[in-house]
């Protein structure tokens, strides 16, 4: 039976573009410096980690589909772009039918809400070409246009965890046949009225932006890169519900996942709400292993936080550091979901 490999990982973080600066970051264990954005109506400005200006900027971002593009199009572009690597030309040739995954919390909001913004000031001079940029499908449209894609795109719209389930549909493109690859991106962009919302419900909690990309192959494939990873499972989505709470989500979703030991890694999706991060750690408390969880250090990023977990894992295994990697996602209203990475065998 094949198995499914993830053949290249991808990021755009406040720490820079690129897995390096992630990983670094991560690695460095304290707390991204914050920026500040203006809020309409308010005396204090509020606190983001926003993705630093690309030097010396990517070529790729000079694409006529990407001159005007949104933030959150162009960190959606560079993960995937990285994740791909050399097979990016491949896949413009059209020797690889590629398959484009891209999972959203809140998605294009930056110019969702310049666009209203300019409808309420003064409906007759509102840009109409800021319209297109704010449609949760706009990323995912513009990685397409860029690399000649001609197999299945899709958008999905969920919280944070849905970007597990947009590994399980790549997963599941593969071993059916649909594709050659899979190119799998979380992504989010910030905006004030984004931090302003997320102030409502966690109050400890900074946002950040930015991207995370897996490039997902199966193992009868021998073209392309090396493998960093395999994709080993992902588990049911536990939903809450009236009947399901947080905390018995978690539990269901760990105890989903196999067996575990010392040497192996937990990529937790914990920011330092306490509240908020409560049933996760409860559901992990016995874990032996060693656990990072990146939203406490750049940001909740939502789905692009999702997206960076992973990358996270599969980066640690293809550096050797564990024998496996478990991503735990306890996502922000909607479900819980977990997933397991193991090195490549042969």
């Amino acid at each position: 039976m094949s198995r499914v490999l993830v053949n290249g990982i991808g990021a755009v973080s406040p720490a820079g573009w690129g897995v390096a600066a992630l990983r670094d970051a991560v690695a460095g264990g304290e707390p991204w410096p914050t920026q500040t954005v203006a809020r309409p109506g308010w005396k204090e400005p509020m606190l983001l980690r926003r993705v630093p200006s690309p030097s010396p900027r990517p070529d790729f971002l000079a694409h006529a589909r990407l001159r005007r593009s949104s933030a959150i199009a162009q960190y959606t572009v560079a993960a995937a772009m990285e994740a791909l690597g050399e097979e990016a030309v491949r896949v413009q040739s059209g020797a690889v039918r590629l398959g484009i995954v891209v999972c959203v919390m809140a998605g294009c909001v930056a110019y969702s809400r310049r666009f209203y913004e300019e409808t309420l000031k003064d409906p007759a001079t509102a840009s109409p070409l800021l319209f297109p940029e704010t449609v949760f499908n706009a990323p995912a449209s513009h990685l397409a246009a860029l690399l000649n894609a001609t197999g299945p795109s899709y958008t999905l719209v969920g919280d944070d965890s849905t970007v597990l389930q947009g590994l399980a549909l790549g997963a599941d493109w593969l071993l059916t046949g649909q594709v050659d690859g899979c190119v799998i991106v979380g992504a989010e962009e910030t905006d004030w009225i984004e931090a302003d919302a997320m102030r409502l419900f966690q109050r400890d909690s900074i946002h950040g932006d930015g991207a995370g990309a897996l490039y997902l192959k199966t193992g009868n494939k021998s073209e392309g890169p090396p493998a960093t990873a395999e994709l080993a499972c992902v588990t049911d989505s536990f939903l809450f519900t009236q009947r399901q709470d947080r905390a018995t989500a978690a539990r269901r979703m760990c105890a989903q996942l196999p067996a575990r030991d010392r040497n192996e890694l937990l990529c937790a999706s914990a920011h330092g709400h306490r509240i908020h991060d409560r049933a996760e750690a409860d559901a992990w408390q016995d874990w032996p292993g060693a656990r990072v969880a990146v939203r406490k250090i750049l940001g909740e990023a939502f789905s692009a936080a999702a997206a960076w977990q992973c990358v996270l894992a599969c980066d640690a295994l293809r550096r050797d550091h564990f024998a496996a990697a478990n991503v735990s996602v306890v996502g922000a209203n909607l479900q819980a979901i977990g997933a397991r990475f193991t090195p490549p065998t042969d």
